[in-house]
């Protein structure tokens, strides 16, 4: 079980062969690579383009956070390997942002459980994000959506 959060780009081919290397238990990988929009999106419509987006967080503090989420995600599902990487600093459109990668010996749990994680990373994860636009610089602010995604996944 693995969580970085780093300046530095990552190479998704290496951080799977390195996730994966010699677990032969592991028999389903899913995998999501969150990258910068070109365009904002509000009302479910693109509003305005993106020139950069820098992400801001508080060391120690963030990855304490990620490995609890990371940590229930492994209450929850039966898994063998979980990978968070989370980019810091200013990334333009195209960047990649996030590597959530989750290795499971059945699909089923490999995949809800990824999703899980994407979802309460959205929402629980202490980053603050800075959109670059041609109308200025703008704090972005939680989306309603996000909100939804991740209160599907509260135990009832």
């Amino acid at each position: 079980m693995t969580v970085r959060v780093q300046e530095a780009d990552f190479d998704i081919g290496a951080e799977l062969d390195g996730l994966t290397a010699g677990n032969r238990r592991i028999g389903g990988l899913a995998v999501f690579v969150g990258l910068v929009r070109e365009m904002h999106m509000r009302d479910g419509l693109h509003r305005e383009r993106i020139d950069a987006l820098t992400l801001e967080h508080y060391p120690g503090m963030t990855e304490k956070a990620l490995e609890e989420i990371e940590a229930e995600a492994c209450r929850r599902w039966t898994l063998e390997a979980t990978l968070i990487v989370h980019r810091y600093g200013r990334l333009e459109a195209g960047d990649r942002i996030v590597l959530v990668a989750v290795g499971s010996p059945h699909r089923d749990a490999a995949f809800e459980a990824c999703e899980f994680l994407v979802d309460w990373l959205k929402t629980k994860a202490p980053f603050w994000k800075l959109e670059e636009t041609g109308g200025g610089e703008k704090w972005v602010e939680a989306h309603e959506g996000d909100d939804a995604a991740a209160a599907r996944w509260a135990k009832k």
